[in-house]
């Protein structure tokens, strides 16, 4: 398959460019510093001319997106539309972009994280990012039956990440790279939709 894989850079873009590669597929990577797929999720002008250029995509994948932390008092309106703009209305944007260009039966997968299940302080911009895009992501299954099938992918904190997270994530449990790779490889080939696959 021919797949767009935006948020190319990073552990755990890495990881999921390295297992969708495994698998044979083409893969595009695209990201905010790259010299030939440039992308800012930001910006609805940056994805037209991503997606401008290329044709015959049978899916997109997204490991794009991040959200501030800080304490609850702290975070004000700026804050929180940086999170909703980058995360949770640049994948959205994503998709709905995408949905013009990628085959009929293609498919999309998204990116939340463990903060849309758990607690974690100073997280309060990620959960509500991360929820948002769990059931988005649901209800857009239903609306794109037939069409498009869409999942996301919800992990914990990587391994390869431990040390630079351990202090936020006190306790939790944390998932090998080669884990979420997979599951973005189950979403691209498998006949799921409307699915969250939980890490």
């Amino acid at each position: 398959m021919k797949i767009l894989h935006v948020g190319a850079s990073g552990t755990v873009g890495e990881a999921v460019g390295r297992a969708l590669r495994a698998r044979g597929h083409d893969v595009v990577a695209a990201h905010r510093t790259s010299g030939t797929h440039p992308v800012d999720i930001t910006d609805p002008g940056s994805i037209s001319e991503l997606l401008a250029g290329l044709s015959g995509l049978d899916a997109i994948v997204s490991t794009a997106g991040g959200t501030p932390f800080g304490p609850w008092d702290e975070l004000g309106r700026d804050e929180w539309r940086a999170g909703l703009d980058n995360k949770l209305l640049g994948q959205i944007e994503l998709v709905r972009q995408g949905s013009a260009v990628v085959r009929p039966g293609g498919s999309f997968t998204l990116i939340t994280g463990i903060t849309a299940r758990e607690p974690v302080p100073e997280a309060s911009i990620a959960a509500a990012v991360n929820g948002a895009l769990e059931s988005w992501v649901r209800t857009s299954a239903a609306e794109l039956w037939g069409r498009f099938r869409i999942n996301a992918v919800s992990p914990t904190v990587l391994t390869e990440s431990r040390e630079h997270y351990a202090s936020v994530f006190p306790g939790f449990p944390f998932v090998d790279g080669d884990r979420v790779g997979d599951a973005y490889v189950r979403s691209v080939e498998s006949m799921d939709t409307g699915a969250v696959y939980v890490l």
